[in-house]
């Protein structure tokens, strides 16, 4: 009867896991996938390509700090990367926008000095080794990214095509009226790009979702205190905690300032930065759009410059 207990408890914990990464990470995912759908319809190409920078200095600074001006989570970017990608914006600047902007955004400013109002110097961190990883991973894949992330796009039916046997049938249309109709025509299309998108995105979520709640169920507390006495592996673990748990990073600070007594503030600050640039979630989201290789290597990239990052930080007396 105990052990049926046991394993009911366990599943409560579960399923309660399991609603609150759905329900944290679904409304960004949708104002990712609608904001996406509107750039689909409503920006072109020729826009894009004159609003980005043309120097690499200017795109790196560009794509770390978007996040100010189009605050979103990890799980609404990535549709919205691939579609400003797609239309003409240099991948280096798409990328660096998925790793910096879940960071460095207003929202997660204010999340993080509420979460660690007696330790500032952490919280100033998280933004300064953010913008560093950042700037840093900007001008490596600026140098040595040679070729197109993306995965090649599927082929469309090509727009109007059930119109070419009909071409002077609307001659006589006003041209104002057909500028009204055009809009109104982006406008009903948003709803199917944007639904495209989010059954693309959505099966990912909720697959990553599940793996998540499931770590966070079966990992218990006292595994901890084994690795936070050692500077690598406390690091190490931090960072695969932070992978495994998948928060959004609105509320990822705060499940870091209860940790506060039991790991070092470098441990800590390798949480907030890693996390966000990098979980399962977004992991299986990525694989959806981008090329398996470039995935994997893109994941240690970040790994590695943030973890050197955090112990230099450490050592240089920064926390």
């Amino acid at each position: 009867m105990s052990r049926w207990n046991f394993d009911a408890a366990k599943m409560q914990t579960f399923k309660i896991l399991f609603l609150s990464i759905i329900l944290e990470a679904l409304p960004f995912l949708l104002i990712g996938v609608l904001v996406s759908a509107l750039l689909q319809s409503f920006v072109s190409d020729k826009l894009i390509r004159k609003l980005t920078p043309k120097h690499p200095v200017a795109g790196v600074l560009f794509g770390s700090l978007l996040g100010i001006i189009l605050p979103l989570c990890e799980c609404g970017m990535i549709p919205i990367v691939r579609r400003l990608i797609r239309k003409g914006l240099p991948a280096y600047i798409g990328m660096i926008y998925i790793v910096a902007g879940p960071i460095i955004n207003p929202i997660v400013f204010g999340a993080t000095f509420a979460a660690f109002r007696t330790h500032k110097e952490l919280a100033y961190s998280r933004f300064y080794l953010a913008f560093c990883v950042s700037v840093a991973l900007g001008f490596i894949l600026y140098f040595f990214m040679k070729k197109d992330p993306l995965k090649p796009e599927r082929q469309e039916k090509p727009p109007h095509e059930h119109e070419h046997h009909h071409p002077h049938a609307h001659d006589h249309v006003h041209h104002g009226h057909s500028r009204s109709s055009g809009i109104v025509k982006r406008l009903a299309d948003t709803p199917a790009h944007a639904a495209e998108e989010f059954f693309d995105m959505g099966k990912y979520l909720i697959l990553g979702s599940l793996i998540t709640a499931l770590l966070q169920t079966l990992v218990s507390r006292s595994s901890f205190a084994a690795v936070a006495d050692h500077e690598l592996s406390s690091h190490l673990f931090m960072m695969g905690f932070a992978y495994a748990l998948s928060l959004c990073s609105t509320s990822d600070a705060f499940v870091a300032s209860s940790f506060n007594n039991m790991f070092p503030p470098a441990a800590l600050l390798t949480f907030l930065v890693f996390g966000p640039m990098l979980d399962l979630k977004n992991t299986l989201m990525m694989l959806a759009v981008f090329r398996k290789k470039f995935v994997l290597k893109f994941s240690l990239l970040i790994a590695l410059l943030v973890l050197t990052g955090s112990i230099l930080f450490d050592h240089m007396g920064i926390i």
